[in-house]
This record gives structure tokens, sequence and C-alpha cells, in this order.
């Protein structure tokens, strides 16, 4: 019987667009920026950030030593958070829904710039705060582990003290479900252009 439901957020919750922050970075004169940034994980300073192997400090000196001239703290937070679009709301409300019949939980590889600005502003627009929406919350920066990586799993069962038999895990990555499965979750692939909430109840 399924109690949990466990969230990725990038694609499932929060819309988002990878060429956006790819053509942002671009244009501050980081001419590489598609080779860093992928629409799973990343890499380079961007993949120790969301790691939490760096601070946000020393990521942007890491980026500044790929772009061609000068560039402030902000322009760089800035152009890293395009890769987010935003929640439409009505997710928001679903949320809030299905807090009524599970245990709600989010999972979501992610940095603490994106973290401690966009995401956060974004789960404001009915009044609340991102973690009134949860029972529980893992970050990659935080965990010091990313999906699909074992650890992070292990990070959640730990912590959020519970059962992968009887917690369902949403990911818009098949590599992330199927490592979840093999440490006992059940899993349901949210494909571009579907509502978590429509798959759960076709289910």
């Amino acid at each position: 019987m399924i109690k949990n439901l466990l969230f990725d957020l990038g694609g499932v919750i929060m819309d988002i667009r990878r060429l956006n922050c790819v053509a942002s970075f671009e244009r501050l004169g980081m001419k590489n920026a598609d080779s860093f940034l992928g629409e799973y994980s990343q890499k380079g300073p961007f993949l120790q950030l969301e790691e939490g192997a760096i601070s946000e400090e020393e990521f942007r000196t890491a980026v500044r030593a790929l772009i061609d001239g000068e560039v402030s703290d902000e322009q760089i937070d800035s152009a890293f958070c395009d890769f987010l679009v935003g929640i439409p709301k009505y997710r928001l409300e679903q949320l809030r829904q299905l807090k009524k019949s599970y245990n709600i939980y989010m999972l979501s590889n992610t940095n603490s710039i994106m973290w401690r600005t966009r995401i956060a502003e974004d789960f404001r627009q009915e009044g609340l705060e991102r973690e009134d929406y949860f029972d529980g919350i893992v970050t990659s920066f935080e965990a010091r582990s990313i999906k699909p990586d074992a650890k992070i799993f292990h990070t959640v069962v730990e912590k959020l003290g519970i059962n992968p038999d009887e917690t369902l895990f949403l990911d818009d990555s098949q590599k992330n479900l199927d490592a979840a499965t093999q440490l006992g979750f059940h899993t349901l692939l949210v494909t571009p252009g579907s509502e978590f909430f429509e798959l759960l109840k076709s289910m």
C-alpha cells in the first residue's frame, strides 16, 4: 500500500528549460555553456555546487574563469536561475490536495543558489512556504550526493524515516527511477507534457 509520495522537483513540479540557462550564460561570455549544463545532470562547477562539494563563492569564481569579461555575482546567479521556468499554481494546489491522503516528500538534484532564491519564491504563490507543502525534503547539495547515486536514496530513507515499499517516487528521468527501483521504491515516470496528478489518477 502506498503511503508516501516522493517527488522530484524539476520537470515534475517545476517547469525547467535548460536552453534558457545556456543562452543566458552565453550572453555573459561563456562559450561552452552547453557542455556544462545537461537536462538531467551538470558538469564542472555546476555539478560540484549541486553535490555540495563547493561553496557558492567557489562556484562563482570557477564560473568567472570560463567567461570572457567581468561579471557580477548577481549576473551569474540570475543566469543560472534561468534554468527554471516556474511552478504553475495549479500544481501547488494539487500537492495540497494530495497531502490530505499521503505523506508528501521531495527529493531534488538542485543547488543552494536556486534553492534559496527562485525555488523558494515560486513556492510562495499561495502565501505559503516551500516546506508547508512537504513532510520532508532531501536536496542533493545538502545530502552531498546526487541522483541516481544510491547514497541519496539511502539518505531519503534515513532522514525521512520512510519505507521504500510504501513509497511511490515520481521523476522525469528513467535512470533515477531505475536506481530507486533497485532499492525497493515504486516508481512513476513523469514524461514531458504530462501532469503528475493526472498520472496518479490513472494508476
